[in-house]
């Protein structure tokens, strides 16, 4: 089994893509805290009581016979996440993984975008995914400094949205473009105590994406659904594993069977004049590099170019 003794946390773990995820590592062997609010899909409702979706992926899990916990911390709270890993030290001994995964969607075009609703999806997303994870890379940098040796992952959430902009997304994209930036610095800030940070940008049918999707969930390709959740886990569960301890700081798409590493951010043409650029310079300066770019990627949802 791929990840045989190793242990995970999964945020948003209790549908859609967190619970593919966990209970595809549970299936190679690991030990799963399933963290789940609950939430609608706007971030409102939520809590504990009766049967949650989080409880209803543990009992999956352990009917695999895996070994399994429930969590409902806000990943937003520095204090809940903080008490999310004692949970899991005190229960498995040790933690291996971090999946950051939960997020919610308040899609509204740019010009009528409100500051709630700004704020609200740059938190669950990009707060979202620096609590737990600094949670957790203060307990492996402990363990290294302890003489240890964590072979630890950090994995998180981007989208084709923070990578190349979508319409009516505006601080759904912000948030996912950060969480990929993010990624870099935890990269290469951590790598000295042991621990990887990579970060996927999937392509799957969720509560998020359905209507998104629903053209090509409607016409599957390739004899399965491309859409599927389940699609992407495996490329999550082998990032966690002990095989991908030399791949850092990379951003993964995948989209049914394809998968793309992406290429980010780096430096395109150049041109040095040797001196200070005078404002009537510039226009025909910039002119050069665009003809020697690379043409931009479309934003997702934009208008097809017209002949």
């Amino acid at each position: 089994m791929l990840n045989k003794g190793r242990v995970v946390i999964v945020t948003g773990a209790g549908r859609g893509l967190g619970r593919a995820h966990a209970l595809a590592f549970a299936r190679e062997g690991a030990g799963v805290v399933v963290n789940d609010l609950g939430v609608a899909l706007d971030g409102s409702g939520g809590g504990a009581g009766g049967e949650t979706p989080a409880r209803a992926v543990v009992e999956e899990i352990r009917a695999l016979g895996g070994d399994a916990i429930e969590n409902d911390a806000d990943v937003t709270s520095f204090e809940q996440t903080g008490a999310l890993l004692e949970q899991t030290l005190e229960h498995f001994g040790r933690l291996d993984v971090v999946v950051n995964n939960a997020g919610f969607v308040r899609d509204r075009m740019f010009v009528s975008c409100s500051e709630e609703e700004w704020d609200a999806v740059t938190r669950v997303h990009l707060k979202g995914h620096f609590c737990l994870a600094r949670h957790a890379a203060a307990h492996w940098r402990s363990e290294a400094k302890a003489g240890k040796a964590p072979d630890a992952r950090i994995i998180n959430t981007s989208s084709g949205a923070g990578l190349r902009g979508s319409m009516g997304q505006s601080a759904y994209s912000a948030a996912k473009a950060a969480i990929a930036t993010l990624t870099l610095v935890q990269a290469a800030e951590l790598a000295r105590y042991g621990v990887t940070a990579n970060a996927i940008a999937p392509s799957a049918r969720t509560r998020m994406t359905e209507d998104f999707f629903a053209e090509a969930m409607a016409k599957p390709e390739r004899g399965f659904d491309v859409m599927a959740p389940e699609n992407v886990s495996p490329l999550v569960v082998w990032l966690g594993s002990a095989e991908a301890r030399e791949v850092s700081g990379r951003c993964f798409e995948l989209s049914g069977g394809e998968l793309c590493l992406n290429d980010g951010w780096r430096m395109g043409p150049k041109l040095d004049k040797g001196a200070r650029w005078e404002p009537h310079e510039v226009g025909d300066a910039v002119r050069d590099l665009l003809s020697r770019a690379n043409p931009a990627e479309a934003v997702h949802g934009s208008p097809p170019e017209t002949p």
